[in-house]
């Protein structure tokens, strides 16, 4: 017999169905037992009155793999509405009888985030760390479909490099073959290049950051969302776009995992790097803004303009890339800015510099960057991109303390297993 998932049990009233799963619960009362199986649909109530049965449920471990065939039968007590009954149950692979290092049946996990991070193969199991990777699945699926239906081309590039794109310090150094080489701390440069093939790209891959930080926010290895667009006049027409590719992440998550999402206003607001310190009560000469800082202007954001989002414009040029071009009324600032969300910096992006001869002028040695200013030297367009963070994104959505609820095996100062 062919095996439904928990979530189509309603659809097959008063038929037999085999479902199978995980031992997710017990219950062992006088005269029936009640066992709870967990699938990737959600849960299955299994009511077993048969001595039989009983027996060999006693002896089931929760997380015991089992399969279950049982007829389907309506009950407005039930957890879901209906639930098996008269089952027969078989064993396909048995848990170790020894306390679990966490309870997964409870509704949240008790353990510490380290602890959960040791056991990560059971704790991901636990509905809520595996609802948070379904809505990272669905934040990706609504930034390519957003993408592909405003002529985006997905590209793959490498993320072993023979130079650093942002800095040399924050670099993973390897050996190449004998050779030193780095792990890609962005795909900026590939990204930019072939604008040059199909003026409209992006990319879903990992990055990698040496920065030795020790916090919520931060990960050595995360997912990014990276956008590149050409003939751009500046970049508000890359903000644009960002506007409407969070709406499509945000509409898709909603639409396959059912989470609350905020709205994003077609016209996000948006504030000067000047302005943004104005507000957040800092110094005027800061040349960047602090986490304290980008929670003032989120939390100005929602006061004056009921928005979760906002994007903060024209950093200095100091702070920012040599690739980035220059406000052209004033170029100590940026033609660039930052997404903050609910209060948290989300994307950094902007328009880059797009003739040779510019490119000249910023870098001091061209020679490791042949490959890179070749593509200006034959020509370029105007062009800009973003790059968004997913695990950002995803625990800003859905309200999680630590980025690292938001990935599956997170990669961080202290963490290379499992």
């Amino acid at each position: 017999m062919q095996r439904i998932l928990s979530t189509e049990l309603h659809a097959h009233e008063k038929q037999t169905v085999t479902v199978a799963g995980w031992v997710h619960r017990r219950r062992l009362l006088k005269s029936v037992a009640f066992v709870i199986v967990r699938d990737a649909g959600g849960f299955s109530q299994v009511v077993v009155t048969e001595p039989g049965v009983r027996a060999l449920v006693e002896t089931l471990p929760e997380e015991t793999v089992v399969e279950v065939t049982a007829t389907v039968t309506a009950n407005a007590a039930a957890p879901s509405g209906v639930e098996l009954t008269d089952p027969s149950v078989r064993v396909s692979s048995r848990a170790p009888g020894v306390p679990l290092p966490f309870e997964l049946h409870r509704p949240t996990l008790s353990a510490t985030m380290a602890t959960q991070l040791d056991h990560a193969a059971l704790a991901l199991r636990h509905p809520s760390r595996a609802a948070a990777l379904r809505v990272a699945a669905a934040a990706t699926a609504g930034f390519r479909d957003a993408l592909d239906r405003e002529r985006f081309v997905e590209i793959h590039t490498p993320k072993i490099v023979g130079t650093a794109t942002e800095s040399g310090a924050t670099v993973f150094a390897l050996d190449y073959f004998g050779r030193p080489a780095y792990l890609a701390q962005s795909p900026q440069f590939y990204k930019q290049l072939m604008v040059g093939v199909f003026e409209r790209v992006y990319e879903v891959g990992p990055v990698f950051r040496a920065e030795p930080h020790d916090t919520s926010r931060h990960l050595a290895q995360y997912t990014s969302l990276d956008a590149e667009m050409g003939f751009v006049a500046d970049h508000r027409d890359v903000m644009a776009t960002l506007t409407r590719v969070v709406a499509g992440m945000t509409a898709t998550v909603a639409d396959r995992t059912g989470a609350e999402v905020p709205p994003v206003p077609a016209q996000i607001p948006s504030v000067h790097f000047a302005e943004a310190l104005r507000i957040a009560g800092a110094p005027p000469d800061e040349p960047d803004l602090a986490p304290a800082h980008e929670r003032a202007i989120g939390d100005w954001a929602r006061r004056e303009h009921g928005s979760d989002f906002v994007f903060v414009t024209g950093y200095p040029m100091a702070k920012r890339p040599f690739y980035t071009h220059p406000q052209p009324s004033d170029p100590r600032w940026s033609n660039s800015f930052d997404l903050l969300f609910r209060g948290q910096e989300l994307v950094t992006g902007g328009q880059r510099l797009h003739r040779y001869e510019d490119y000249l002028a910023v870098v001091p040695d061209p020679e490791p960057l042949a490959g890179y200013l070749e593509a200006f030297r034959y020509g370029m367009p105007p062009h800009g991109g973003f790059a968004i963070g997913l695990e950002r994104f995803v625990a800003r959505l859905t309200g999680a303390a630590n980025v690292r609820e938001a990935t599956a095996f997170p990669r961080d100062l202290h963490r290379v297993t499992p």
